[in-house]
């Protein structure tokens, strides 16, 4: 058993054999809907100990998958094990339930998604603002590190402790693996008021999209405004980012550390030559900021 096996408590495998769920789980009623899929609490009848499932649309996820007809791209459950990280939700297994539906199962969070708190403008985040930043960009740049792309970093798939001293990245659904069929134009997937675009405008993308969302996401957390002036969600939004002006974040927060702005505002950079070009980057820039804040 590794070192990380020992600090989550269970091992980290592709199950070989069907799993009966009511058999191994107690299922909450509730069941949150994702864009692919379906997630459930979930108490393990022998452990009592509590986990994430969640089982994946059918329909939906060929869908998504036909797009790389060909290039054996590995399926959620593959590339969320080979992903571990302080910052991002362990993932413990995945396979196939006896109805032959694709399930992952994870470890539960038992905390908000930072969509949430951005949508109730809840001041209770700001204290460990910096903190959080920092886990944001290191999960980021430890999935880059591993060889994807997310492809859909937003506020939705940070979960937040519910002390927000801690969070972490979520939902490897669109990830794909930073290799050049992957990156070619056309695979138009995301949220689109986080989309940088590259994706929009169908040209060749890299992981520097990730970078693009994840500024977004923190002008977000600062601000609890987007970057343009626009309240459309659908994919037009995204058409925005490359011809209207972003509004200064200083504008919303003037007592801001301008290093801090400077570095956001070079995430959401529209020309991807002139982006941050990783969030490794971008920790160097504000590495005083946060000697300063904490």
């Amino acid at each position: 058993m590794g070192i990380l096996d020992k600090f989550f408590g269970k091992k980290s495998q592709a199950r070989k054999e069907p799993l009966d769920v009511s058999a191994r789980f107690r299922l909450d009623r509730h069941a949150f809907t994702g864009t692919m899929s379906k997630f459930h609490v979930a108490q393990e009848i022998g452990s009592k100990k509590l986990f994430g499932i969640k089982f994946l649309d059918e329909e939906k996820t060929a869908y998504f998958n036909a797009r790389f007809k060909g290039l054996n791209k590995p399926n959620e459950g593959e590339i969320a094990l080979q992903i571990k990280h302080p910052y991002i939700v362990e993932t413990y297994e995945y396979g196939v339930t006896t109805t032959g539906q694709q399930y992952i199962m994870m470890e539960y969070i038992n905390g908000p998604g930072l969509d949430v708190s951005i949508r109730k403008q809840d001041a209770s985040i700001f204290p460990n603002r910096m903190k959080l930043i920092r886990e944001m960009a290191e999960a980021i740049q430890a999935v880059h590190d591993c060889g994807f792309i997310h492809r859909d970093v937003c506020p939705r798939n940070f979960i937040c402790y519910k002390d927000f001293t801690w969070l972490k990245l979520i939902d490897f659904g669109l990830t794909v693996p930073d290799e050049p069929p992957y990156r070619l134009p056309g695979n138009r997937t995301g949220t689109p008021q986080y989309m940088a675009p590259e994706i929009v405008r169908r040209r060749a993308t890299d992981k520097r999209l990730d970078v693009f969302a994840f500024g977004v996401t923190v002008y977000r957390f600062l601000t609890f405004e987007h970057p343009w002036r626009s309240t459309d969600t659908t994919g037009q939004a995204a058409l925005a980012h490359d011809t209207s002006e972003v509004t200064p974040i200083l504008d919303h927060r003037p007592e801001l550390n301008k290093k801090l702005a400077a570095a956001i505002h070079k995430c959401i950079e529209p020309d991807v030559n002139k982006r941050m070009e990783s969030c490794n980057q971008f920790l160097s820039a504000i590495r005083s900021v946060e000697q300063e804040d904490e």
